[in-house]
């Protein structure tokens, strides 16, 4: 679980990659050097977002016969903060305790990775977006949906070259998330500290962008361009500071290093937990950022969490957490290992583990068996959504390293979260490997036979979703569409572990203790 006491900090061209900054020269072959950085990087301010800066026009050179001209990249805003024209790709609408967003269509960009130059743009979606079949692509290009360097893909066939800028068009659909709101804790002229609701992810990730809780602060409480200053998983509740200025980033992220911070969460777990404290120490691995999943291992990060009964009412007590560290998942693993899971988390505490539901790192099965086995009994539940993927994304290429399509988000989403596109640091992530293909297709639609303008075409104009009949209109490439699936019960989008305090050298924030943490509560 990362509560921000260790961050990921990616290069600057990583997260502006696809606003339109070009990777290093080491992992885009002979690219030249990379653009401006991101936000993230908070050495100045960021500008108000989508404003590309001016430069004189680049000489064309001339071009042998046959060959492809390819536009220099543009010099986008290096800001990731989200404005108007993010917020109108879309609306949500609340219905059955849940809170939805209507689908919409939705653009995702990359340029040409190095390891692309030279093949054909069919061969690269063959063997790196695997999640849909060549067929949807060649329909994609037939519709309009796929552009290079913002011209029609009419050939698949095509070969990439450096800088080359690839825009695929899809039709996106996000799960929903509990309708509880955002409560805001505090605000003055540095931070806003917010108490997140269970199921919301922090930032654009994976499926989701605008069930996201900067989407949600931005939207409806017309808070933009806030900095990130810690992370909980999307089924963690709780508080959540951001800083408003990257001055205040800078002076947190100082305490951060300087292990000045302290986080207390609280949770109720199975069983009677032992009433002495308890200190383990126990190392996390992860097994997989796809679906979201860790345990203990000899070869993974040292870590410690510090834990303390406060009440037992005969089947389940309320346990006190103080994490002295942030790897993925901790205080939900380490009480796994302790023979005390979190009652109702969706992960650790599944009879995919085993007998002993994992107590001790007793599993009994691979890693591959074990991912196997949790996925098919959230499947038996028709409950995948609770863990924020859906079968798109077990079908899709390899294993992300970044935080890939689990709704937890394990790793920072600051690549490029308003564009989409996220371009990892290493050359073996790829930029759109789970988004780029967002729907796959069930076998009985024909895309070979689709007719282009009378079914590819976008469906109804897209700056007129919000239109009360838009939204209901079926994309027919998209699976989504013609899919029924059982949304979850609000009360399966609350695991009880909350965030109930944060405190730093010249701060302290608190939230108020969850209905479930009371000492008398039962289920």
């Amino acid at each position: 679980m990362r509560h921000g006491v260790r961050r990921a900090v990616w290069p600057l061209w990583v997260r502006a990659a696809g606003n339109g900054v070009r990777p290093p020269p080491a992992l885009r072959g002979d690219m030249a050097e990379p653009g401006p950085g991101s936000s993230r990087a908070r050495e100045d301010e960021p500008s108000p977002a989508g404003k590309e800066e001016a430069a004189p026009a680049p000489k064309k050179r001339r071009l042998a016969g046959g060959e492809r001209y390819v536009p220099p990249p543009r010099k986008l805003n290096a800001g990731v903060s989200f404005g108007a024209e993010h917020f109108a790709e879309t609306s949500y609408y609340f219905e059955g305790g849940l809170r939805k967003v209507r689908p919409y269509y939705f653009d995702f960009r990359t340029y040409c990775k190095g390891r692309w130059v030279g093949r054909s743009l069919l061969h690269v979606f063959g063997t790196e977006f695997r999640a849909q079949p060549l067929a949807y692509y060649r329909a994609a290009a037939r519709a309009g949906r796929l552009r290079l360097n913002e011209e029609p893909v009419r050939d698949l066939d095509i070969v990439l070259k450096n800088n080359d800028f690839l825009r695929n068009t899809v039709h996106r659909h996000e799960p929903p998330v509990t309708a509880q709101p955002i409560r805001i804790l505090a605000e003055d002229e540095e931070v806003v500290v917010v108490d997140k609701p269970s199921s919301l992810p922090v930032h654009p990730c994976g499926r989701f962008r605008h069930n996201t809780v900067i989407f949600i602060l931005g939207k409806e409480h017309g808070l933009r361009e806030l900095h990130t200053l810690h992370r909980l998983d999307r089924m963690t509740s709780g508080v959540l500071m951001f800083a408003k200025t990257a001055a205040v980033s800078k002076r947190i992220d100082e305490q951060v290093r300087q292990r000045q911070l302290e986080k207390e969460y609280v949770c109720r777990v199975v069983g009677e937990f032992p009433e002495h404290e308890v200190v383990c120490e126990e190392p996390i691995l992860v097994v997989s950022y796809k679906v979201g999943v860790c345990r203990v291992d000899p070869k993974g990060k040292p870590c410690q969490t510090l834990f303390q009964r406060l009440s037992y009412n005969g089947s389940s007590s309320v346990v006190r957490c103080l994490p002295r560290t942030g790897r993925t998942h901790q205080i939900r693993v380490h009480l796994q290992f302790l023979g005390h899971p979190i009652v109702n988390d969706p992960i650790y505490n599944m009879e995919a583990w085993g007998p002993d539901r994992g107590k001790g790192g007793k599993i009994g099965k691979t890693d591959e068996e074990l991912l196997k086995a949790l996925v098919e009994e959230h499947r038996s539940k028709q409950s995948l959504e609770v863990l924020g993927i859906g079968e798109e994304d077990l079908n899709s290429s390899g294993e992300s390293k970044d935080c890939g399509s689990s709704g937890d988000c394990t790793k920072s989403a600051e690549a490029d979260p308003i564009n989409g596109s996220s371009c990892p640091a290493e050359d073996e992530k790829d930029p759109v490997r789970n988004d780029v293909a967002a729907c796959p297709l069930n076998s009985d639609i024909n895309l070979e036979t689709l007719d282009k303008d009378k079914e590819l075409s976008l469906c109804g104009n897209r700056e007129g979703q919000m239109g009360e009949k838009g939204w209901e209109e079926k994309d027919p490439l998209c699976v989504e569409c013609r899919t029924s699936r059982r949304d979850p019960s609000p009360k399966e989008l609350v695991m009880f572990l909350h965030a109930l305090r944060y405190k730093g050298a010249d701060f302290e924030y608190c939230s108020s203790m969850p209905e479930w943490a009371m000492e008398d509560w039962e289920e």
